[in-house]
């Protein structure tokens, strides 16, 4: 896969990753409208599953595609908003919190705090991007805050996500029966690729417009 070192190498990656996944779901789709009624009910069941996991993973590689970008520009921490910054220890932040760690290392831990800004942003913990394997609105609205995006309008769409969504989703991972009705499936699916495009158009402008910049 390319990189995204410009603007135009972000928006095409973003492309092509969600051109395959809107394919997917309107290839299930019409599957469901012409299946028989005993597989459309298994059908429809697959539906729910698979767009949870579109859901999460365009979410997933919107905002790791995002912070590639910004790696490649090779600028400081002192050149981008405060938030980058912070992140770099966020992972480390977390290790202390479940681990004993005596004086010396949390010491450490400050130090490296007051005197990082002038260090370049190069890499970004792998375990910053947590979709947790349950993407619903309070983890989505913590990828928001890592990115320095708003997170207002997942916020008003909390029933989708963690109702409609979420919770049919772990209910038919765990094996009980549950599926929507062939006549939701279109707003369904219409719904679960606007609120992906809306995150990716968020980060999408936030680099052509060059917000990430201090």
């Amino acid at each position: 896969m390319s990189k995204p070192y410009t603007e135009n190498d972000l928006s095409n990656i973003l492309d092509t990753d969600l051109i395959w996944r809107r394919k997917e779901l309107s290839d299930m789709k019409a599957a469901i409208k012409k299946a028989d009624q005993f597989s459309k009910t298994a059908l429809l069941r697959a539906l729910v599953a698979m767009s949870y996991a579109h859901w999460e993973g365009y979410i997933r590689t919107c905002a790791n595609s995002y912070f590639e970008h910004l790696t490649l520009r090779k600028k400081s921490f002192v050149e981008l908003e405060r938030q980058i910054y912070v992140n770099s220890f966020l992972g480390r932040l977390d290790a202390l919190h479940r681990s004993r760690v005596n004086l010396q290392e949390r010491c450490k831990l400050i130090n490296d705090i007051l005197d990082g800004g002038a260090g370049r942003f190069s890499y970004l913990n792998p375990t910053l991007v947590d979709t947790k394997s349950n993407l619903n609105t309070d983890v989505m609205k913590d990828i928001c805050t890592i990115c320095g995006v708003d997170s207002d309008h997942f916020e008003q769409n909390r029933t989708f996500l963690d109702v409609l969504l979420l919770k049919r989703r772990n209910v038919i991972a765990h094996g009980q029966q549950e599926y929507i009705q062939p006549d939701e499936i279109d707003d369904f699916v219409a719904k679960i690729l606007a609120l992906m495009s809306f995150f990716r158009n968020l980060l999408e402008n936030k680099v052509y417009m060059k917000e990430y910049a201090a």
